[in-house]
């Protein structure tokens, strides 16, 4: 089927659904609010309401920042040879802030022919007394910041560019984050929010990086928090600052120190920094800045070694990306498990991918036989046992098909330290597969669960991670986009951190199977990954998934979809409403590493039709660890 037309079906399909879940006016707001997007213009689409602005202006009149309720944020910004224009657009961001909490330090490393910086910061001053700012010697971008922090006074610090822009409720917005963490009981050391790349105007934005909750996995990857990072001065003391050897990697480096203190960080989904896109920025690639790679593997593997981790840090599939490759605790036997009703031709095809390709050599592989009509399939079988050494054939006594069940059974005959759930319709792709998924759960601070990149027979995706919501209840992300793309914000080319994977191939450490208690039989074809998953999320651990381990997924040809078939398309609605009473719709529709300013309705990362958090500048915020 042409990928066009079967998104459009899904997307027909989900419209029908959301009509029965919530009624047609709700698909109409839904469906007037994409059309709107894709017809009409997108001017200051990502900042606040100007009644809300106001609203806060009115809030913070005749207030100062030791009287506004607020915590001071003193933002850290070296200038260095500033254009007049950028300059003056950055300290007017300042300046028309609609809350006083903030202070600007500067930290001004300009040669000799620019002494119109100092100039016009000293204008700047006369409108606004919070501004401080001193001349330096310049030592790099590290030491300019340290530098920039001695003027500091507030409790709170954050960094921002001499030629980006603050969005005009940003020291608002972070300051009741803050307050809103400690009314929750919760961390307020380091938070982060999202941001927008701009050209001319921040009215006419170019893209906004909408970002996940704290994501651990992918932070080790690339420097997805950036702007605006804002965390606690004397977390800033205790690490003593930026690094100056991190140079052009400096922030990442910081970042990675500062969770190393806190744990975690605090995610407010609001477009509070707009970073300017010309020649020389690292908003437009690292290709103009060539040192930033090294500083970035230094930054981690220094990181790695404070956190007593081993690895080897290189390269990722993209520049301003990376990899650690980490080493592997003993030797782990992992026990793959392959559900199989008749499809002998799919199922040789992945025990030779298996045999002839896979570089681990530690595994077992035993086919959960499923009630096998075809004569052939049990000849097939003997013969198969005698090719491939030790293959284990057990036959699963229930009728009908029970994806949970299934694995469940196949579970007591596994010795592996972990199990590995395997479809027959897959094929291995590259060697060190399996190898890649035990890197990223047998390692010191692993994960419990690691999923593959699946593909299409059409070298399109099929699987890069699951996030629950997308179309209702859940799906792949990136789906259908040609492989070997970077996909959003590098989320299809790195290891990430994600709430489910498919059990298509996932694998799992056998504990943690156990102490979960394996996969809920209730969902006997759909979702049964998704409720695992959340499960073991919800016991505080951690859910990966990687494009280093690659194999070709035949979808579908084991037992065909279930929409054209009555039966089984009320079990799955049956199933899909499980999901909602097991872990709750608002759970099942906020996932923590999507962002709630993301669709709902496609698998493409792309920006949703409806951003009313961001224009009523509303305030969420939670700490993850």
């Amino acid at each position: 089927m042409n990928v066009r037309l079967k998104r459009a079906r899904e997307l027909a399909g989900y419209a029908v659904q959301l009509t029965k879940d919530e009624g047609l006016p709700t698909m109409l707001k839904r469906g007037a609010g994409f059309v709107k997007r894709r017809c009409f213009g997108k001017r200051a689409r990502y900042l606040p309401a100007k009644k809300v602005l106001e609203a806060q202006r009115a809030e913070m009149a005749d207030k100062t920042a030791a009287d506004c309720g607020l915590p001071t944020i003193s933002i850290l910004t070296p200038l260095y040879n500033t254009p007049e224009k950028y300059l003056r657009e950055f300290l007017d961001s300042f300046v028309n802030q609609t809350a006083p909490n903030g202070q600007l330090c500067l930290a001004d490393a300009s040669d000799a022919e620019h002494a119109d910086v100092k100039r016009i910061v000293e204008e700047y001053q006369t409108k606004n007394q919070r501004i401080v700012y001193k001349k330096i010697e310049n030592k790099g971008i590290a030491a300019n910041t340290n530098a920039a922090a001695e003027l500091a006074t507030g409790e709170y610090l954050a960094l921002a560019d001499h030629d980006d822009i603050l969005a005009p409720h940003a020291m608002d917005t972070m300051g009741k984050a803050i307050l809103q963490l400690r009314a929750q009981g919760e961390p307020d050391g380091f938070l982060y929010s999202d941001e927008a790349l701009f050209s001319k105007s921040i009215q006419r934005p170019m893209v906004a990086h909408f970002k996940p909750d704290y994501a651990p996995d992918y932070l080790l990857c690339c420097n997805y928090i950036c702007h605006l990072a804002v965390f606690r001065k004397a977390l800033w003391d205790a690490i003593g600052g930026e690094r100056p050897e991190c140079d052009g990697s400096q922030d990442h480096d910081l970042f990675l120190r500062l969770v190393e203190k806190t744990g975690g960080a605090a995610h407010v989904p609001q477009v509070l920094y707009y970073w300017r896109v010309h020649a020389g920025s690292t908003s437009g690639g690292t290709d103009a800045k060539p040192y930033v790679a090294a500083a970035a593997k230094k930054a981690l593997a220094d990181h790695l070694a404070r956190t007593g981790r081993t690895g080897n840090v290189e390269d990722g599939l993209f520049p301003s990306t990376y990899r650690v490759k980490w080493d592997i605790v003993g030797d782990p036997k992992v026990s793959i498990l392959i559900p199989n009703k008749d499809h002998t031709d799919d199922l040789e095809k992945c025990l030779h991918s298996i045999w002839t390709k896979t570089s681990w050599e530690n595994f077992e592989v035993i086919v959960i036989e499923n009630n096998s009509t075809d004569p052939a399939t049990f000849t097939y079988y003997k013969e198969a046992r005698q090719r491939y050494d030790g293959l284990q054939v057990v036959n699963y006594p229930q009728k009908g098909f029970n994806f949970s069940g299934i694995n469940n059974f196949g579970r007591q005959y596994a010795s592996g330290d972990y199990l590995l759930l395997l479809n027959n319709d897959v094929e291995v792709r590259n060697a060190d597969w399996l190898t890649e998924l035990l890197r990223q759960c047998a390692h010191p601070g692993g994960a419990a669960i690691c999923g593959a990149e699946l593909l299409y027979p059409d070298e399109t995706l099929q699987h890069a991670g699951v996030v629950t919501g997308l179309g209702g209840y859940a799906g792949h992300s990136h789906k259908y986009r040609k492989a070997g793309g970077s996909g959003y914000m590098f989320r299809a080319a790195t290891v990430q951190d994600f709430s489910a994977v498919t059990g298509a191939c996932l694998l799992v450490k056998t504990s943690v199977w156990d102490e979960v208690g394996g996969l809920d039989e209730a969902f006997a074809v759909a979702f049964n990954d998704v409720d695992f998953c959340l499960r073991v999320r919800d016991a505080g651990y951690r859910i990966a998934w990687t494009p280093y381990a690659q194999l070709t997924h035949y979808e579908s040809k084991s037992r065909g979809g279930d929409e054209k078939d009555p039966v089984k398309a009320r079990r799955f609605a049956a199933e899909q409403q499980r999901l909602y009473a097991v872990h709750g719709k608002a759970n099942i529709l906020h996932d923590p590493y999507y962002n709630p300013n993301l669709t709902m309705d496609r698998e493409d990362f792309s920006e949703s039709n409806d951003l009313r958090g961001l224009k009523e500048g509303r305030i969420t915020v939670q700490w993850r660890g």
